[in-house]
């Protein structure tokens, strides 16, 4: 691939975005390739922790000179591709971390966003500064902003367009934890699944996804599709292997099935 490096270490699928002359830019090309590996999730992996090459940015935003003559429906269209993206992300079958280093601003955050949880470096800046630019956030950030912030916040940091720091954005809930550089974050992700991947997989994905549902419906929605996947999981291999485990005082082997 032209834009990206992608690497699987100890079932981890290593996502980088690898334009740091260009700070990571989001081009077309960029978009397509990652909707092509998300589409195409190499198997048997148990987690996805993406980031941007270099030392300056994860993605310090869309191309803006790729912008710079669309028309309107090239805008549409380049919008669509900016948002296909991260819900690929959400409907994964595994966890996403997304590990920010430097700038996450515009589509760089709205990448963010989509993956399950978020960690920074101390350096770390988001923001959707797409108003300075005449522009409105394309690619979900007028949606899910909100979801991490509330309301309130979400329009003023969308209408000012200014950006916040990693501790700000911990201190909101934007991020989960901060690094002191981004090594350590690698490595504290990398932790992080180290205790997912002894988890039963099934009751991963299945987790991701009742909560993304519920996200995004009433209580009586989330309550429902939660029901359906307790009533599913009772059926796998994994379940009885878990509470056999519990109850024989022994560490649970799933298998995924």
């Amino acid at each position: 691939m032209k834009t990206l490096l992608t690497e699987v270490k100890d079932e981890i699928l290593h996502l980088t975005i690898n334009r740091p002359d260009k700070l990571n830019a989001l081009s077309i090309t960029v978009l397509t390739e990652l909707k092509e590996v998300m589409e195409n999730l190499p198997a048997g992996i148990r987690g996805i922790i993406l980031t941007g090459a270099g030392e300056k940015a994860f993605i310090a935003g869309a191309d803006i000179k790729a912008m710079d003559y669309m028309t309107p429906e090239e805008g549409e269209k380049f919008s669509k591709l900016g948002q296909e993206v991260p819900l690929l992300f959400e409907h994964a079958p595994v966890p996403i971390i997304a590990c920010v280093n430097g700038f996450a601003l515009g589509g760089g955050c709205e990448m963010a966003m989509g993956c399950d949880f978020i960690y920074a470096t101390h350096n770390a800046h988001f923001g959707q500064p797409e108003v300075n630019l005449g522009l409105i956030p394309g690619f979900g950030g007028t949606q899910r902003l909100m979801k991490y912030v509330g309301e309130a916040l979400s329009r003023e940091l969308i209408y000012t367009g200014r950006s916040i720091k990693a501790d700000e954005a911990e201190k909101l809930g934007l991020v989960v934890k901060t690094f002191g550089n981004k090594e350590e974050m690698i490595q504290g992700a990398i932790k992080t699944f180290e205790m997912i991947k002894k988890k039963s997989p099934l009751a991963i994905t299945k987790c991701k996804e009742v909560i993304r549902i519920g996200a995004d419906s009433t209580l009586e929605q989330g309550l429902a599709a939660e029901r359906a996947a307790f009533k599913w999981i009772f059926g796998t291999e994994d379940k009885k292997e878990g509470i056999r485990a519990f109850l024989d005082k022994r560490a649970a082997k799933f298998s995924g099935h």
